[in-house]
Formats: C-alpha cells, structure tokens, sequence
C-alpha cells in the first residue's frame, strides 16, 4: 500500500472529481477506483462504452468534452486517437521508468500520448478430444482444410480481430491475407457472433472446434469454482499460437489523459497511479491480464499455468495503419 499512500495528497478543489470515459468493462475494476479515491479524495466519474462509441463522443464533444481520462482496450485504438489528436502529451517519470517505451506512445519530446497498462494475448482455444494440438498450432491453421467446419469466431470487425489481421497482413501481405481470411470463412462452423467467452463455450460443447479468444477470458474459465465452467476447461485446451515464427499476437489496455483535460493534475496522478504495484497486481488478479511493469511478482495460479511465450513485436502503429486495408478485406470475403 505504500504506493497509494505517495498517492495520499490533498486535493485542490477543481480535482475533487476526475471524469473518466472507459471502454474497460470489468466489474473487477471497481476496486481500483475505489482504492484511487480513498488514497487521494478525489472521486470519480465513470462513463463506459466501447472503444469505438468513446473515441466518437470524444470527436463530437471537442473542447467542451468534460472527458479527463480515457481508458481503451485496444492498441490500434489508442494509436488512431492520438492521430485524431484526441490526447494530451504527458511528461512522468513515474510512468517513463515503469512502462516500457514499446508500451506507450511515442514520445515527441513533450511526452507520450498514451500508456499500456496491461497486455492479453489473442490466443487459440481447442476441443482437446476432436482436434490434434498441431492443427491449431498457428494462426494460419484457421484457414487450413483440415479444420474445415470447425472454426467460430466473434466480429471480424471486433477490435480484438481487427488488431490481430492488422498484425497479420504485415506478416503475409495484403494477397495472403485475403486469402487466409477467405479460408478462415468457409472454415466456419457457424457464422461469427457473440463474445470471446462465447466461443469457448462452443468449442466445449462441440458445435465448433477452434476458436479465437483472449487470453484472459480463458484464465477467468480456469479460475472459475462454478461447475459450469469446470466443465468447459476440461474439454478444451489453449495454445500460444505460432512459438516457432514470429510468435502469439498481443494487445494492451491502456490510457491517457484527454486533450480537453480539465483537471489535468489529477488525470495524471490517475495513470501514474494505474502504474502502481497494488494497480498492476489488481490487472492481473482482478482480470486475469499481464502487467506492464518488469519484475513484478504476481499471485494468479491460471496466468502460472499459461506459462511463457514468445510474443509478437508488430509496432502498434502498424496495426492501427494496417486496419482500413483489414476491414476493406474482411468485406470483400465476407467475414461478417
């Protein structure tokens, strides 16, 4: 606790209340808010929305935006909003010295833009009694005959899989690419809806064998006491995919303080705060993610259990750059 009790300064009266516009919708977040106000005073004001609906409010707010924090689940977001010109730079050491420079915006001499708080990986999920570990090996393997039938998956356009064929079209190239969406399509088992969850469960009852997720809805079925979801763990396995080339694809949540900011100040003792030991640990024992910061010990049996990976290293830019081809793909092969 003695990170939050740094945190412990008396607020003036225009910081007494911080509003964040949050596309997070963990209901395990809850606790880092309270912490935050308990240890500073100031409290917050929440409005949650998904990543695209909060950039657009952002837009057609402008200047009289009362946004001061803007939280994001999606690196390409990020990116698009600092291009848009949606965030402030800002200038800590507290966040410089503990998150990685490849894990916040580029820094233009005035201070990075954006800082990714948490990471998840886009993993692959398997019926271990139908489908041989090796079929589900890579990414590529989505679109391969042999798993004819078998595949679901949520959106194309959802921004987990946006962020992912962003990253795969700078591998393969555009041709490749639409190729491999196109095979990911007639794969399918069922057309592509609901969430990542949703597709566990459905690789768990049959009605598809391989299936897209984040890594941290899977460790949230592995954590999970409810029979239910016992269940579903035992029939299904996950892998990293593709250890033996560029490695697994993995994205970031992160923040940043919004460019109509009102309580500057306290936006900025928000994200430094999101930085904290106590913060990061909730990341990752509160939503199953990895934490930012190097070294740091955590307590979470399911993220033990994943253990190591090769990571992809796709610049952030790039993927954001990437989508507008990606999305024009996805149309043109009718991934839905």
């Amino acid at each position: 606790m003695a990170a939050l009790a740094a945190l412990a300064l008396q607020a003036t009266a225009q910081e007494r209340e911080l509003s964040i516009y949050s596309a997070r919708h963990y209901a395990t977040d809850e606790a880092l808010y309270a912490a935050f106000t308990k240890a500073t005073g100031i409290a917050i004001k929440r409005i949650d929305a998904d990543d695209t609906a909060v950039l657009a409010r952002l837009k057609s707010e402008g200047a009289a935006s009362p946004a001061d924090v803007v939280l994001l689940v999606d690196a390409s977001r990020l990116w698009r909003a600092e291009v848009d010109g949606l965030f402030q730079p800002v200038k800590s050491a507290t966040l410089e010295s503990r998150i990685p420079a490849t894990l916040r915006g580029k820094d233009s001499g005035e201070g990075s833009q954006w800082f990714g708080f948490s990471t998840r990986a886009r993993v692959i999920v398997y019926n271990k009694a139908t489908v041989k570990p090796a079929d589900a090996a890579t990414y590529e393997m989505l679109a391969d005959p042999v798993n004819k039938g078998r595949v679901c998956t949520r959106s194309g356009s959802h921004p987990y899989n946006l962020s992912l064929f962003g990253a795969m079209l700078e591998h393969m190239g555009e041709a490749r690419t639409k190729t491999w969406l196109a095979g990911i399509v007639a794969n399918m088992a069922r057309a592509p809806k609901g969430g990542d969850t949703d597709q566990i469960r459905a690789v768990a009852s049959g009605e598809c064998q391989v299936a897209l997720s984040n890594s941290y809805y899977f460790a949230r079925l592995m954590r999970s006491t409810k029979p239910e979801d016992r269940a579903v763990v035992e029939k299904v396995a996950m892998v990293f995919p593709d250890q033996a080339s560029y490695g697994t694809h993995v994205n970031i949540a992160g923040g940043a303080v919004a460019r109509h900011a009102k309580n500057r100040d306290a936006a900025v003792k928000f994200l430094e705060y999101l930085a904290s030991d106590d913060a990061q640990r909730h990341f990752a024992d509160g939503n199953n993610e990895w934490p930012v910061v190097k070294g740091l010990k955590i307590a979470n049996p399911a993220l033990d259990a994943m253990g190591p990976f090769k990571a992809d290293t796709v610049p952030v830019s790039v993927i954001g750059m990437n989508q507008v081809k990606v999305q024009r793909l996805l149309d043109e092969v009718g991934y839905k």
